[in-house]
C-alpha cells in the first residue's frame, strides 16, 4: 500500500476534479502492474495498472488508495474492471465517501467473490486525499497557507517592501507545495506590488496550478 500511496502522489495537483489515486497489482509476491490517476482525472489508477498487468492480473491482489468507483461517469466503474480482470483480492486504504460510491464499490467486489480488506495505511491515505475528502464531506476546498516571516514576525518592511527571507531549500519546498495543489491564490495588493508568476519552477514539472487573485476590483 505504501507503494500505491507513492504512485498516487505523482498525480497530486494534476487530476482535478478527481482524486489522485494509486494502484499496485501483485501476483505471487511480484508487482505486475502500477498505475495512478492520469492528468485531468482519467483514466483512473486501476485500469492503468490492469493494462500493465495484462493476464497476470488473474488471481492477483490489487492495492488501491481509495475505494474503486462503482458508477458510470466519463469512464466505466473501476470495480467492474477489477472483476473482469479476475482480481482475487482488493486491499483499500480509504472508503470513498462520494455518495455515488460510498461502499458500493466494496459491495460490488464482494458480490463477485473478491476478498476485500480496508483501512490499510488509512491515515497516510487520508492525508494525501485530504482535499478530495474535504470537498466530499464538507463541501469546501483544502487551503494551505504559505507564509514566511522574520524573527520579529514581519513579512515586509514598514513601507511595504519585501525581499526573500528564506533560502533555496525553503523556496524549492514551496514550489513542491504548489505542484501538489490545484491553484495558487494571492491578494490583489500582492499581485499589483510584486507581480508574482505564481508558477511551479525548478522541478521539471509541466502542469501549472490555476492562478487566483482576490481583489475588490
Amino acid at each position: 500500500m505504501r507503494a500505491a500511496l507513492n504512485l498516487g502522489r505523482r498525480g497530486q495537483g494534476n487530476t482535478g476534479p478527481n482524486p489522485a489515486v494509486g494502484c499496485v497489482i501483485v501476483n505471487a509476491g511480484r508487482i505486475v502492474g502500477r498505475g495512478w490517476t492520469q492528468p485531468g482525472g482519467r483514466p483512473h489508477a486501476e485500469p492503468v495498472a490492469l493494462q500493465q498487468a495484462g493476464p497476470l492480473a488473474q488471481g492477483a491482489t490489487a492495492y488501491v488508495t481509495l475505494e474503486p468507483c462503482a458508477h458510470h461517469g466519463q469512464t466505466p466503474p473501476c470495480a467492474d474492471a477489477l472483476i473482469a480482470a479476475g482480481i482475487a483480492r482488493v486491499v483499500i486504504a480509504v472508503q470513498d465517501r462520494d455518495p455515488r460510491v460510498d461502499g458500493a464499490g466494496i459491495e460490488r467486489l464482494k458480490a463477485a467473490g473478491i476478498s476485500v480488506t480496508t483501512g490499510v495505511c488509512e491515515d497516510a491515505a487520508r492525508a494525501d486525499l485530504e482535499g478530495f475528502l474535504l470537498r466530499v464531506d464538507l463541501g469546501r476546498p483544502l487551503v494551505t497557507l504559505k507564509l514566511a516571516s522574520s524573527f520579529d514576525g514581519r513579512i515586509a518592511t514598514g513601507t511595504g517592501e519585501s525581499q526573500w527571507i528564506t533560502g533555496p531549500a525553503a523556496r524549492r519546498a514551496v514550489h513542491a507545495m504548489r505542484a501538489r495543489h490545484d491553484a495558487v491564490m494571492v491578494g490583489g495588493g500582492t499581485a499589483r506590488h510584486d507581480d508574482p508568476s505564481l508558477t511551479v519552477r525548478g522541478l521539471g514539472i509541466k502542469h501549472q496550478p490555476a492562478r487566483i487573485v482576490v481583489s475588490r476590483r
